[in-house]
């Protein structure tokens, strides 16, 4: 198996309060993206929501994958100014949030 070098994914997995309306979610989720242009280690953004048919998404309902080029690109972003204020509006949304940092890894058979 080989890891990627460098390249670190970012994945957010988020179910957003009940009182939180589509209009608020699409405001978020475009301001989530704005970041890509506003912190320079974050190379990529995609979300998507669940459409899993196996029911087993224990209630989240979004994801969000972000790539970096460095776990210190993720240190830089989590102390970035545009992240700070946006995790401030975007946090208080969420029900409940697990978040993940893993090093994409290729296997080889």
């Amino acid at each position: 198996m080989e890891e990627a070098k460098g390249e670190v994914k970012h994945v957010l997995l988020a179910k957003f309060k009940d009182s939180t309306t589509p209009d608020q979610i699409e405001e978020l989720i475009k301001g989530y993206a704005s970041l890509v242009d506003l912190v320079p280690p974050m190379k990529a953004f995609h979300w998507g929501k669940d459409v899993s048919a196996e029911n087993m998404h224990q209630g989240f309902t979004h994801v969000f994958e972000s790539t970096f080029e460095s776990m210190e690109g993720i240190a830089e972003y989590v102390a970035h100014p545009a992240h700070v204020e946006f995790a401030n509006v975007f946090l208080p949304q969420l029900e409940k949030i697990v978040l993940v940092d893993y090093k994409p890894t290729t296997v080889h058979l």
